[in-house]
């Protein structure tokens, strides 16, 4: 959890216990005018409906035939591993909403839209890059027999692991970098920095490996 100014950015884990708690309790405890979320009018929707639409043409056009299952396997692994830890992906932000709700502040959308953010991805990744991918996850089983990487999925990792994995992608697969992260750092941040200007105070929930970034941009943004 990072403060800024006006603003509280929390960096959580989609399917962490402890992100639930952290987000549940900062928002009681600071009661902000604003609750920021890292999703779009969609992706807010979809989460917060307990009935799920059926999947249209409309859907898939929307970010290409990869793009659509691009999606849907990142889904299906995150719904995987929070089964594991008995969570949902999406929990924290549910609890956001109605902690919101329970204090009477604004909800605010800060992302941008998924499709934008898979089009843009597919639109620049590299064939190197997808080969890389490849050879990582089939030399993965090897490379954990030499070293084993204990993992809590019930806690958000630490910074240092966080930072270590965001270099990683940012050296390896530039254009995933970019489109998943730098991208929508920059968007989010503008947002952000919109809020903070004509809101009040603003409590931020984001995926882990956001808050550094946005902070810098909201920084630059002031000179």
């Amino acid at each position: 959890m990072l403060t800024y100014k006006n603003l509280t950015i929390i960096g959580t884990s989609h399917i962490a216990v402890q992100s639930i708690r952290e987000v549940g309790n900062v928002i009681m405890l600071q009661k902000p005018d604003v609750v920021a979320l890292e999703l779009d009018a969609d992706r807010f929707l979809g989460l917060m409906h307990k009935k799920k639409r059926k999947i249209t043409l409309k859907d898939i056009m929307a970010t290409g035939v990869k793009g659509f299952f691009f999606n849907l396997i990142a889904a299906w692994a995150e719904k995987k591993l929070g089964k594991m830890v008995g969570t949902s992906p999406g929990d924290e932000m549910k609890t956001a909403v109605k902690a919101a709700a329970e204090i009477k502040a604004e909800v605010a959308l800060i992302d941008r839209h998924i499709s934008e953010t898979i089009k843009s991805l597919f639109r620049q990744i590299t064939w190197r890059e997808k080969f890389r991918f490849i050879w990582d996850i089939l030399s993965s089983p090897f490379a954990g027999r030499k070293k084993k990487m204990a993992f809590d999925l019930t806690k958000v990792p630490d910074n240092a692991f966080i930072e270590k994995i965001v270099r990683m992608v940012k050296k390896r697969y530039p254009s995933v970098y970019k489109a998943l992260i730098q991208e929508r750092n920059e968007i989010m941040a503008k947002h952000l920095y919109n809020l903070m200007q004509n809101k009040g105070s603003v409590v931020a929930v984001v995926g882990a490996g956001h808050e550094e970034g946005i902070i810098s941009l909201l920084k630059a943004m002031q000179k």
